[in-house]
């Protein structure tokens, strides 16, 4: 049961990142867009939701049977993303949203793996701050600001962010064995990005 609950999650987290998605590529402005982009973690972590990137800087804390937890998310965050893509291509909305991000895909695709993997190392980076500042630090404000600001800094730095290109490939209908490498590549990358902070707490016992 709590496995399939860990999925449930996944998947509902997968469709707020969508979400997110949804209304960046809805939008003109940039800044505008990365903003709204951040209701879909803020309201995951406010509830508890699994999303991989979340996730993953944890870890170096955990056990090794975390791993299954962490396969279970991404595979639900998976199944997310590719619901909400179904859903939103076949409303009034899915039109010019399809034709916007295949544009955004296009340019994904055609970037080598080296530059995804090191852009997808910020994006984990900035994921676990947001993450860990919402479990951490007190006050409602700074909690939506610690959201928040790493969300609007990594959309607006290009940075690749696994579980939002799930959604973008599919809404695109981009998906092939190069999109899939891709997807694996971006994995990778934010799971290095998100444990590079974590490692250093455990490996040099830093309290905050």
């Amino acid at each position: 049961m709590e496995r399939a609950r860990q999925l449930v999650s996944a998947i509902l987290a997968g469709m707020l990142i969508s979400m997110g998605g949804t209304v960046f590529l809805s939008q003109s402005n940039p800044v505008v867009g990365s903003f709204l982009f951040a209701i879909g973690l803020y309201t995951i972590v406010v509830f508890q939701l699994h999303l991989f990137t979340g996730k993953i800087g944890y870890t170096p804390f955990q056990k090794p049977i975390y791993i299954i937890e962490l396969a279970i998310t991404w595979f639900g965050n998976l199944l997310g993303t590719g619901l909400t893509a179904l859903m939103v291509k076949n409303s009034r909305i899915g039109g010019p949203l399809v034709e916007k991000v295949m544009g955004v895909a296009d340019v994904k695709l055609a970037d080598n793996f080296l530059s995804i993997f090191l852009l997808a190392i910020f994006c984990g980076m900035l994921m676990f701050i947001a993450v860990d500042c919402y479990r951490n630090v007190q006050g409602s404000t700074l909690r939506f600001i610690g959201v928040f600001v790493p969300v609007m800094v990594f959309i607006l730095s290009g940075f690749e962010h696994v579980v939002a290109n799930m959604y973008y490939f599919s809404l695109a209908g981009a998906w092939s064995a190069h999109c899939v490498m891709s997807i694996i590549v971006m994995t990778l990358g934010n799971a290095v990005g998100g444990m590079l902070i974590p490692l250093y707490l455990k490996i040099f016992k830093v309290r905050v």
